[in-house]
């Protein structure tokens, strides 16, 4: 993954991938609220007159990022400018474009860009699209096996002791993952929260894992850990379940899940707290 720079001073990055669906389906997923936050995170588009001209994504509380709406040309292409860079970078641009294919799959690509005389936004340029590899896995098997349907989501998160291979190690063994290849059949060992299905994605750069879900409903879990700036690594898991009884699968899911993940990964002790 590379910067690329024009002589006025852009410097972007891009990425494609293939989904399955007409050119009309994905958009819906990637352009509306409802369909971004089937795969992503939750997410609103703002309207004027009928058009939209803001969105924001809720990354967790107190977490959002909201961005000014600067094309829209369904079911082709779109684009929205964020006006506070991370860390103080230039505002950021974000453009998705759909091209249909053959064989009924659309190729989608995304481009961010930025304005800057130096390379020192570079690396949050290289960022942003590695950031999105995850993501993408999730958007593919959304948009295979569960486009369309009512969704309902939530993110877990847990700081960790250790090195981020030590921890992946120790979340992959405690949920029978380990060593787990593509297209491999899982159910969870005793003592895990209930679920199984099938692995549909697996990279321990970063360290993340997709498994597709049929229990305890349909859905996705999106495993992960990473290492965060100034601080301890943090275990994620992504909960996405769908159908009508989605939210409340949820609801029960989500307290066995937390629960699980404080006694699996404690909080780390806080050398700092002498009082």
């Amino acid at each position: 993954m590379s910067v690329k720079h024009e002589a006025s001073g852009r410097r972007f990055v891009e990425t494609q991938f293939e989904v399955p669906g007409t050119p009309e389906e994905v958009w819906e997923a990637i352009a509306t609220g409802p369909g971004i936050s089937a795969w992503f995170v939750p997410a609103r588009f703002e309207e004027r007159d009928g058009k939209p001209v803001g969105v924001t994504y809720e990354f967790g509380p107190g977490s959002e990022i909201r961005g000014i709406v600067t094309a829209w040309d369904p079911p082709r292409t779109y684009a929205a400018r964020q006006e506070e860079g991370w860390g103080g970078a230039p505002p950021i641009a974000t453009e998705w474009n759909v091209e249909a294919r053959s064989g009924g799959t659309c190729v989608i690509r995304i481009v961010h860009s930025l304005f800057a005389s130096t390379d020192e936004w570079d690396d949050q340029l290289e960022g942003a699209e590695s950031g999105w590899s995850g993501f993408l896995a999730i958007l593919r098997v959304y948009v295979a096996h569960f486009r369309g349907r009512r969704s309902a989501l939530t993110q877990l998160r847990s700081p960790a002791e250790g090195t981020d291979a030590q921890i992946w190690e120790a979340l992959t063994t405690a949920l029978g993952l380990q060593g787990a290849s593509v297209g491999q059949r899982f159910a969870a060992p005793a003592g895990v929260p209930p679920f199984g299905g099938i692995v549909e994605y697996v990279t321990e750069n970063p360290y993340d894992a997709l498994l597709r879900i049929d229990r305890p409903a349909p859905g996705i879990v999106a495993l992960g850990v990473a290492g965060m700036p100034g601080g301890p690594s943090m275990v994620g898991v992504n909960l996405y379940l769908y159908g009508d009884e989605a939210a409340a699968t949820l609801d029960r899911e989500k307290p066995v899940w937390e629960a699980w993940l404080q006694e699996r990964f404690p909080m780390p002790a806080d050398s700092s707290d002498g009082e």
